[in-house]
């Protein structure tokens, strides 16, 4: 048995982390994977936001990671996490301090392990409304919905070149991070649901913009293809808070590949446990 916890979309709130903490010390479980929107906005450091915010990675999370760790030595679980699209990248030094510390394990286009498992991670998402595009790509190609802002324009806590913001899409990106791996048993930590499934279903029935109706699913048709082609064991999602409660459901599938989302637009955590021996009987509680 390899038990594991998955729980996104935080944005900063203490009191979900604390009860995400006290979970992992009641039961500790061999992995959590963190998927992305952890952190207070992005956009408030540039908005001369409160200094707690800029610095929640190092006077909150680091703090309660260093404690669990002592608390539980040997029985603390490895911490898988990606940031998401409204997670400034000014913070990513930070993240990678954490994983320099040996708190968890950055896993943004990277590949780790979990015993015997390869697991990979990954946290761009298509084109948004919203102005924040630190982790935004092109999809497929350049279109855009109407309604959502483009790479190219939004705003940036890191600078990128023009080039890579024009030409780069969340499809090359995929193609280059698993290359020719096999991945029929592997987890991927993503922050983007696939496209028309139950798990990006945006809450945009009957709104138009320009007498154009808008398409409620928005996730990545890249994700989508992906998954369709190179059939991973399990893939993990957030981003789209609404999706659970409009489908009424946080579990779907593509193929063999079992897809569960941990997102939540209540005031609860959503804690996702799952065993990799056996994703299908996966559980969802709301604390």
């Amino acid at each position: 048995m390899t038990s594991c916890y998955f729980a996104t979309d935080l944005h900063g709130h203490v009191d979900r982390y604390d009860k995400l903490f006290r979970a992992i010390r009641d039961d500790p479980p061999a992995a959590l994977f963190l998927g992305g929107d952890l952190l207070p906005s992005g956009l408030l450091p540039a908005a001369g936001g409160e200094p707690r915010h800029a610095d929640f990675l190092n006077e909150y999370l680091a703090v309660e990671l260093v404690r669990l760790k002592k608390l539980l030595g040997d029985r603390y679980p490895r911490i898988f996490a990606i940031l998401g699209n409204d997670d400034g990248r000014f913070a990513e030094a930070a993240v990678l301090e954490l994983a320099a510390r040996g708190l968890w394990i950055y896993l943004h286009d990277r590949r780790a392990f979990l015993r015997d498992r390869p697991v990979y991670g990954y946290a761009y998402v298509p084109p948004t409304p919203f102005l924040l595009k630190d982790w935004e790509r092109y999809d497929v190609s350049r279109y855009v919905d109407p309604g959502c802002v483009s790479p190219e324009g939004g705003t940036r806590s890191i600078p990128i070149s023009k080039t890579e913001a024009r030409y780069r899409t969340i499809q090359e990106d995929l193609d280059r991070l698993v290359g020719k791996d096999e991945i029929e048993d592997a987890v991927f930590l993503f922050h983007t649901p696939p496209y028309r499934t139950k798990l990006d279903r945006a809450d945009l029935d009957g709104k138009m913009i320009d007498h154009v109706p808008l398409d409620v699913h928005v996730g990545s048709i890249a994700v989508q293809r992906f998954i369709q082609k190179r059939q991973p064991l399990l893939t993990l999602h957030g981003h789209i808070h609404e999706s659970a409660r409009l489908t009424g459901a946080w579990q779907d599938r593509i193929g063999r590949t079992h897809l569960l989302g941990g997102a939540h637009d209540g005031p609860e955590l959503s804690l996702v446990r799952f065993d990799l021996d056996d994703p299908a009987g996966a559980t969802r509680h709301l604390l």
